[in-house]
């Protein structure tokens, strides 16, 4: 029996032929297109397929898929300066007329005599002397809305463009992938908490409640008659170090499957989420590409590289060429 040719059934056709071109297109599609052929690139995908293609001896259900991601130099530009630090800076300028006593008080008299240099040769007790002393006292959505008033035009100093454009275009596909196959990412920054999840979702996709940072001790209290709270002039956690392991554990309450970083101060996080059962994936991201971005890693104040490039290898950590591995750097270059 010969059934009629109708136009619906042609149609239904039709859409059945497309839906499976579209399924055969989306397997093939690259998911990291900014990223160089080669054993790295090849290596993430294998490991996302072969921990979320059910009946893998690797499966890994998607309550366990968890990566744990720094920021500053990871997702985006960490030099000249930290960003946040940049914000510090800007903030010690804002607020200076309410503290005379910093006209002769180091490290906030370098910092309005524009010596930078001599303001940062503290180092982090500086850069922690500064925060407690510019962060402190500051309502939640006060100090929000001070970081987005910043983040609205602050520029870079090297290259001028708004810091929110020095994220890395890598970076953001390799997000998305990970997003598309179901894996809880999560930011764990050696920055400030409250800091990073002011931009997290809009630069990264990732919410604010998967924000893991450093973070100064808190208090509720009532402010003109309304709930509020207010940063304090102590320190809850540094998220750096043997401190990220603490965050992790502290904030996500399970050991990520995946941990990328770029510096020293990232090695415990690596280590940690590395050494555990199951499928492992550790990277670290290698500033080695000094006309696209910036060449640093053994000798720098900011970013330190040395204990991860001379252990990573071994620990079986990929080794991320910015200048091998990525075809553009950031979201500009693409277009």
């Amino acid at each position: 029996m010969h059934l009629p040719i109708t136009q619906r059934s042609i149609n239904c056709l039709a859409l059945a032929l497309f839906g499976a071109a579209l399924v055969a297109y989306g397997k093939q599609r690259d998911p990291l297109p900014s990223w160089t052929e080669g054993p790295n690139k090849a290596s993430i995908i294998e490991f996302v397929e072969t921990v979320t293609t059910p009946g893998s001896p690797k499966f890994v259900p998607e309550s366990r898929r968890i990566a744990a991601i720094d920021n500053d130099g990871t997702l985006w530009t960490e030099q000249p300066l930290y960003f946040q630090a940049l914000y510090l800076l800007q903030r010690i300028k804002e607020i200076a007329p309410e503290h005379p006593e910093w006209k002769t008080k180091e490290p906030f008299a370098s910092v309005l005599q524009g010596n930078l240099k001599k303001a940062l040769s503290g180092g982090e007790k500086a850069l922690l002397e500064m925060t407690l002393a510019t962060h402190a006292g500051l309502t939640e959505d006060e100090f929000s809305d001070s970081v987005r008033r910043f983040l609205s035009s602050a520029r870079h100093p090297t290259t001028g463009h708004l810091l929110t454009d020095m994220v890395y275009q890598p970076m953001l596909e390799l997000l998305d992938f990970l997003k598309a196959n179901n894996f809880k990412v999560f930011i764990v920054s050696g920055g400030g908490i409250e800091f990073v999840r002011i931009f997290s979702e809009n630069l990264y996709g990732i919410p604010p409640e998967r924000v893991v940072g450093s973070s100064l001790d808190a208090k509720y209290e009532f402010r003109d008659g309304q709930p509020v709270i207010v940063k304090q002039a102590s320190i809850d956690l540094i998220d750096d170090h043997a401190g990220k392991p603490v965050g992790i554990h502290r904030y996500i309450g399970r050991r990520p499957i995946l941990a990328i970083g770029n510096s020293d101060g990232d090695f415990e996080m690596l280590e940690y989420v590395t050494t555990g059962d199951g499928p492992r994936l550790g990277m670290i991201i290698h500033h080695d590409d000094p006309e696209r971005e910036f060449a640093y890693d053994r000798d720098s104040s900011i970013g330190r590289s040395a204990r991860v490039l001379d252990e990573g290898p071994q620990r079986g950590w990929k080794i991320i060429s910015m200048q091998s591995d990525w075809k553009v750097i950031h979201p500009e270059e693409k277009k």
